[in-house]
């Protein structure tokens, strides 16, 4: 262990609820290893070259109380410091990135984080631990060519990685602890990490052993090599964890082939492992284009695309239903027909336009709440970004939040509110309307309405629970909206019928026509 150098960096979970990088809270500067906050630069140094590892520090600054932690930051003075970096790290024979945030999870500057570390020749990194085990493998590599290799956690799967480099080509494996034999093979490596712009992949071609690292708590007995089913031969110990087998690479130099390697120790545990190779440089492999889509993906722009796409069309329609003419009944009282219908009386009837206008735009623009943003420091959260101790955090998975609010809540709303309103141009008060005999049709949506209340009320609680009191009574767009919401459906139904008068009048000749 006294050759062991630790180089760790800290995660969202060790930013959590602390209110700045000298709290005593910050448990990360006191008990890592590099006992340092900031990115940093590591060079480790060999007979045959040098090899750079930078680590990337997006964690947040303050760090608030979830969920407002789950995104990185990396600001303008952030960038320039890495890209700085970047440039010391130019004399490696490779450099390696590492940060605990995924780059489609990082908001990053221009030119963006991908672009800063296109030199690398990987980035490794945690955070979505392959989406609780929807994902098992999260690996891609970025446009400019650098490999980006989510592991996952540690914590609860006990996952973690070994890498190598063998005459400078990259290899590594994802494993699980306790598992035994480990096995990587580093030569000849895999086709779909291979790079020719980052690595000497020529050296496939004229390498005179295949070479295995293999590892167990129980010395190796065999290290069995098969490429395309046929059986090699025995690698032979080398040295440490080193096992070698003597072959040919030019009676492969053809298209793509298989290795596989059957490793097994004195205990009788035996570990398969195999992946496609060709010595061929112009070859290549593709990614998962879903894990592809997960890691490459600038997640926060999405939700911001997303928000604001969702409140235009509210607001859009609203507008459009206020300022048309009277609706002109025609043809069956069908879906379409009745849904613009119950719209255009939304929309006309003054109370209930404004009342979501004023929801829709204070979703937007308004202050969610105030509260104890982190820890002993109060704030203030809009769509946009949050406002704590004199420093503004840019909007992330505020606007997947602001998503779910108007999805979930301000939308059904509005659909609620001109849903009863054609009730009553029907006729039918809040009584009446229960007994037309349409259980399946009426039901239905009063139990979903209030289920999605029911959850806004749960969003009350839990305001309350992470960020305290004063967030809970100050916060519009939650306990304040929870209270307004009953009085407005109640107006509904206690509405002065002189008030839908043209529109009763209308519809009802048009049914009788």
């Amino acid at each position: 262990m006294e050759k062991t150098k630790w180089l760790d960096i800290k995660g969202n979970h060790d930013a959590f609820n602390i209110p700045s990088l000298e709290s005593v809270e910050n448990y990360y500067r006191k008990y890592s290893a590099v006992r340092k906050d900031g990115s940093f630069h590591y060079v480790h140094s060999t007979p045959f070259g040098n090899y750079s590892f930078i680590c990337v520090d997006a964690t947040l600054s303050p760090g608030p109380k979830r969920p407002y932690n789950f995104f990185g930051i990396l600001n303008e003075k952030q960038m320039e410091e890495l890209s700085l970096l970047a440039k010391e790290s130019s004399w490696s024979n490779h450099t390696i990135w590492f940060g605990h945030f995924t780059t489609s999870t990082i908001l990053s500057s221009s030119p963006g984080i991908r672009s800063i570390m296109s030199s690398a020749t990987a980035y490794l990194c945690g955070h979505l631990h392959t989406l609780g085990g929807l994902m098992p493998v999260l690996h891609t590599r970025h446009f400019q060519g650098t490999l980006e290799l989510e592991v996952g956690d540690w914590k609860d799967n006990r996952r973690y990685r070994i890498f190598a480099f063998d005459h400078d080509l990259f290899s590594f494996a994802d494993l699980t602890f306790g598992k035994w034999p480990v096995v990587l093979i580093t030569n000849p490596k895999s086709l779909l990490y291979s790079y020719a712009k980052h690595e000497p992949l020529e050296r496939l071609l004229h390498s005179t052993h295949i070479r295995v690292l293999a590892f167990s708590s129980s010395s190796i007995t065999s290290v069995a090599v098969k490429i395309d089913g046929v059986h090699l031969g025995e690698a032979v110990h080398l040295s440490g964890p080193i096992f070698i087998l003597k072959w040919n690479p030019r009676n492969y130099s053809n298209g793509t082939h298989n290795i596989e390697v059957i490793v097994q120790d004195s205990a009788g545990r035996r570990k398969t492992v195999h992946h496609v190779f060709s010595v061929e440089e112009d070859l290549h492999l593709t990614f998962d284009p879903l894990a592809s889509f997960i890691l490459l993906t600038d997640h926060y722009i999405m939700a911001r695309v997303l928000f604001v796409l969702i409140v235009l069309i509210q607001l859009t329609i609203l507008i459009i239903f206020r300022y048309r003419g009277h609706p002109k009944l025609k043809g069956p009282p069908g879906f379409v027909n009745l849904t613009s219908f119950s719209l255009h009386v939304l929309s006309k009837t003054n109370i209930f336009y404004y009342s979501v206008l004023l929801l829709t735009l204070y979703t937007v623009l308004g202050p969610w709440f105030v509260g104890e943003i982190t820890l002993g420091k109060l704030g203030c959260c809009f769509s946009f970004g949050i406002f704590v101790d004199g420093h503004f955090l840019q909007g992330s998975l505020t606007f997947v939040v602001g998503i779910l609010q108007l999805v979930f809540f301000n939308v059904p709303l509005m659909t609620y509110l001109s849903w009863s309103l054609l009730q009553r141009c029907f006729g039918h008060n809040f009584r009446s309307h229960l007994h037309q005999g349409k259980y399946l049709k009426i039901i239905p949506v009063h139990l979903l309405m209030l289920l999605l209340y029911v959850w806004q009320v749960y969003s009350c609680y839990f305001l309350q629970v992470t960020y305290g009191t004063l967030a809970f009574f100050f916060s519009p767009l939650r306990t304040w909206l929870t209270l307004l919401t009953p009085v407005l459906i109640r107006c509904v139904w206690t509405l002065n019928p002189t008030e839908l008068g043209t529109f009763t009048v209308q519809l009802k000749s048009h049914l009788s026509s």
